[in-house]
């Protein structure tokens, strides 16, 4: 295992209070900004590091992916539910099945796999340890709670054949590897899902992912400015540190070799500008252009 203090450096200074959910997405980076709701773009070639707003909604906005054949058109883990984000801003909500839970929550990270379906968690807005679960919304439009009793659910995401899942219970430092059949999006759960990872109090919270073109995956360490890269089998290969404590997610640009990381500024008690910014760190590795929803409404 290496560890790499990055030359990383702030390609956004958005002083954001959570950015999240960072996507490369027909060319251009895609964030949000949970608590404030808000949705942005970094068009490829701009070089200014000026995002574009593309949304400011009243609720929370977790992540997003893009609706095939609908252009500007977006599926949202946003609010308590799943919705369609449309380019003037409205939802269309398919599901708010956290309007039926015993305490306040919210939705979280949330990503599309390779057979186009998306999928999302939640959290309570306090922690409560065992509020979380994984929904799974289907191309019909279906919300399906695949897995519970989690606490802050971050990821998921999918190898290329979308036959492997890892998720990550942040609170608890685990990260979970599920088995996925690619046709139904069903979970094969005999046994439970696989113990990927288990991060000690003083390694940090495992929060956003992606899986490099090798099949490794990437996790951003919430607490101690990091980002770790894990080998399929679990071994961890390399450790970047970046300079600011609570990168939020990762996304390897598809066609160089760069990683995008977003920070918060949530919880830092003397933020600097990479606190709540989009940094970019040079790497020896790639990734995919996000997957669409492919739902028929």
């Amino acid at each position: 295992m290496t560890s790499t203090a990055a030359s990383a450096t702030v390609l956004v200074d958005g002083g954001y209070e959570l950015a999240e959910g960072g996507r490369w997405i027909d060319g251009r980076f895609v964030y949000v900004d949970i608590l404030s709701g808000r949705l942005f773009e970094l068009r490829a070639g701009t070089g200014s590091g000026t995002p574009r707003q593309l949304a400011a909604l009243d609720v929370p906005l977790g992540a997003v992916a893009p609706v095939q054949d609908r252009p500007d058109t977006w599926i949202a883990a946003a609010g308590t539910g799943i919705a369609l984000l449309t380019a003037d801003g409205a939802l269309e909500w398919l599901d708010r099945p956290e309007d039926r839970t015993p305490v306040p929550s919210r939705m979280n990270d949330g990503v599309a796999d390779p057979g186009g379906r998306f999928w999302a968690g939640s959290m309570a807005y306090d922690g409560t340890q065992g509020a979380g679960s994984l929904y799974r919304t289907d191309l019909d439009g279906t919300v399906v709670r695949v897995l519970d009793g989690l606490t802050i659910v971050n990821g998921p995401a999918f190898t290329a054949e979308g036959a492997i899942m890892y998720v990550a219970d942040t609170a608890v430092g685990t990260i979970l590897r599920c088995r996925v059949d690619p046709a139904s999006g069903e979970l094969d759960l005999s046994g439970g899902p696989d113990i990927f990872a288990r991060l000690r109090d003083d390694e940090g919270s495992p929060d956003g992912m992606t899986v490099d073109e090798e099949g490794c995956l990437w996790v951003a360490m919430w607490g101690p400015g990091a980002v770790r890269r894990y080998h399929p089998d679990g071994r961890l290969l390399h450790t970047v540190t970046v300079p600011a404590p609570h990168p939020t997610s990762v996304c390897l640009h598809p066609d160089d070799s760069r990683l995008l990381v977003t920070t918060a500024r949530y919880g830092v008690r003397n933020p600097t500008p990479a606190d709540g910014s989009v940094l970019t760190v040079p790497v020896a590795a790639r990734g995919t252009a996000a997957c669409t929803w492919r739902g028929r409404l």
